[in-house]
């Protein structure tokens, strides 16, 4: 499975792509950065970021799509750009026919390093090491979309195959029609 993983940011926006099938073993197709400018107006970082974000999605083909789940923050300007991006995000994958799933910090560090209290360091140190790379990804944000990929590549997948196959048993189990109990029909 292909996943393109993003660690949304209108300033910052890392993004992701891990092949690999959970108990096997997992190889970088490429990671990077998109930076826009904070001078200029949101909706033309916006624009910028699409453009950049679509051909991510059209030169790596991929199969599912990890988004970073966007909590709280005190500061307010921060948690929309973020929430701007990840609708970005869900948009194009999307139009794609693409999975999207989101998962939360804690629970990527947790995938990645076996504790969701691990910090940046010892993440990106455990992301160098399941991807067999030389050195580490770099900034910060490069090595999170891929902790979110490798994350999404063990545990999204488990839990969409989960969801599918839960899915098609409710097709295939006929419902059973229940009589109306004396307090429903007293609410008609």
């Amino acid at each position: 499975m292909r996943v393109l993983a993003v660690d949304p940011g209108l300033t910052r926006c890392g993004v992701g792509v891990v092949d690999g099938l959970p108990g096997r073993r997992l190889s970088l197709v490429e990671v990077g950065v998109i930076r826009t400018p904070s001078t200029d107006p949101t909706p033309r970082r916006l624009v910028a970021l699409e453009d950049e974000l679509r051909e991510w999605f059209e030169r790596t083909r991929p199969e599912a799509v990890a988004i970073e789940r966007v909590f709280a923050d005190t500061n307010v300007s921060t948690v929309m750009g973020t929430a701007q991006c990840t609708g970005i995000v869900m948009m194009l994958a999307e139009r794609r026919s693409l999975p999207v799933a989101l998962h939360t910090p804690t629970e990527v560090k947790a995938a990645v390093s076996g504790s969701g209290r691990a910090d940046k360091r010892q993440v990106t140190a455990m992301v160098t090491r399941l991807l067999g790379l030389d050195q580490a990804p770099k900034p910060a944000d490069a090595a999170d979309a891929l902790a979110l990929a490798i994350c999404h590549v063990w545990r999204g997948g488990t839990q969409s195959r989960f969801a599918e196959a839960a899915a098609a048993q409710a097709r295939t189990t006929p419902t059973r029609h229940r009589r109306p109990t004396t307090a429903g029909a007293a609410r008609r």
